[in-house]
């Protein structure tokens, strides 16, 4: 259970919370609300001076956000995504004033569960994937008109999948036949064109997968705040970020080590100033978590400091 009394479990909860190094009085920045789990366990730190913001582009974050603020005046929440997060606290004056910020990257439990939100190839729903299901296009609508090299290409490229080609050429020969609007629309277009199947593995999972992250476009995103988050930190303040497979991972670490390190002149002498420093290595969930919730066991979270 999250701290929220929801049929959801938090990962990595206790340690997030720690990694942020929480002092009461302090402003802090949940970017990836969810289900709350990690806001309540940071609110419950705060004394009533402490702040925290939260944004969620996703509706049931919103509602239940909102039923979280109403009753602890401390949390303001935003329906946004997380790339417009350091706007929003910078038009609020607390550009450089946040002591921590947290990002719990991918798709909660809660989303995946929900058939109608299209996330799961385990369970049979509209063909939908969209994060904020207000705004964008489906991945029914994506896969209905993309060109059969786009849709390869976002297979492998975002999926690792091995068979991009041989899947995207059935989904092209299916939709000629009849559109596809469900999930097992699309889960029995990658099972047949899929000639070998890997035992531990779905044969949809990677496709999946790579279609969500095109569709939400959360590479980009990541990058995006990424960028803007080391200003909206105080000195002292933490990043803690949770990723949950390598591409978003990779995106991460590359900041951290980037902005942790700093050039060298011709005599090796540093250049400049880094402006984070990194708080211990990376950080994965326990055997007992795993063995609770076998969805944390690709979770990773990595810690940084503003120094400069």
């Amino acid at each position: 259970m999250s701290t929220t009394g929801l049929t959801h479990e938090t990962v990595l909860l206790v340690e997030a919370v720690e990694g942020l190094a929480i002092y009461p009085a302090g402003v802090y920045l949940d970017a990836t609300f969810g289900r709350g789990g990690h806001s309540a366990a940071i609110l419950a730190k705060l004394d009533a001076q402490g702040r925290l913001y939260a944004t969620d582009r996703d509706a049931r974050a919103e509602a239940t956000a909102e039923t979280l603020a109403a009753q602890d005046s401390r949390l303001q929440f935003k329906h946004a995504a997380f790339s417009e997060a350091a706007d929003w606290l910078a038009g609020l004056g607390l550009q450089g004033k946040v002591d921590g910020v947290l990002f719990d990257l991918g798709v909660s439990s809660p989303q995946i569960d929900e058939a109608a939100r299209g996330f799961s190839f385990q369970q049979n729903g509209p063909l939908d994937m969209r994060m904020n299901q207000q705004a964008g296009e489906t991945a029914a609508e994506w896969l209905a008109q993309a060109e059969e090299t786009d849709i390869a290409n976002v297979l492998y490229e975002l999926g690792d999948e091995k068979f991009s080609r041989r899947i995207a050429r059935r989904i092209v020969e299916t939709r000629d036949a009849h559109p596809l609007l469900t999930t097992f629309d699309l889960v029995r277009c990658i099972v047949e064109a899929t000639p070998r199947q890997d035992p531990r593995k779905h044969p949809a999972t990677r496709s999946f997968q790579a279609i969500r992250l095109h569709i939400n476009r959360e590479l980009d995103e990541i990058t995006r705040a990424l960028a803007q988050v080391v200003d909206l930190l105080a000195i002292g303040g933490r990043l803690v970020v949770i990723s949950f497979h390598s591409l978003e991972d990779r995106i991460v670490k590359n900041f951290m080590r980037d902005e942790s390190t700093t050039d060298k002149d011709f005599f090796g002498q540093p250049v400049g100033t880094a402006r984070l420093r990194r708080v211990g290595g990376s950080l994965r969930a326990s055997a007992a978590e795993i063995a609770r919730n076998p969805r944390s066991r690709s979770a990773i979270m990595r810690i940084a400091e503003r120094v400069a």
